[in-house]
């Protein structure tokens, strides 16, 4: 009686993008398949397979902090139309922050993070949880995105 509500879309009609195909859609065998929302737009996928279309199959929705903080490629941060935009894969992905103090310090977490699993990498029996360093920035990034 008060006017139309906007219908969730149907698992064949949601779709996604990447970078170099274009449009993707959900395989149907797929446990996400009946998902019809996600809260964040962004998936991370396995496996992907063109058939009739493109789909994808083993995929998991991320959300923003986890894959600035974890995703390939450099992290860049600009200012865009009055906006602190940071960057993924060139410019592909992008974020606008809350402000030029919050896309410091994402992309600062980012590249602490990145040394710290360097270091992890030259030195494996290094215990990331209890060198004091490495407790901190594991610290930050839980509750980062514990309270996004």
């Amino acid at each position: 009686s008060t006017g139309a509500v906007k219908m969730q879309p149907k698992a064949e009609e949601l779709k996604f993008v990447t970078k170099n195909d274009g449009y993707v859609y959900i395989h149907p065998s797929s446990v996400n398949y009946q998902t019809r929302h996600f809260e964040s737009p962004y998936l991370v996928y396995h496996e992907k397979v063109k058939t009739s279309r493109v789909f994808i199959r083993d995929c998991s929705m991320v959300s923003v902090y986890p894959l600035v903080l974890l995703g390939g490629g450099q992290v860049h941060m600009q200012l865009l139309k009055g906006d602190f935009v940071i960057s993924l894969d060139d410019g592909w992905i992008r974020f606008v922050a809350a402000s030029h103090q919050v896309a410091e310090l994402v992309k600062e977490l980012r590249c602490e993070l990145d040394q710290l699993l360097q270091d992890k990498i030259k030195n494996p029996s290094m215990d990331l949880c209890m060198c004091p360093r490495g407790s901190r920035i594991i610290g930050m990034i839980v509750k980062l995105v514990t309270t996004q």
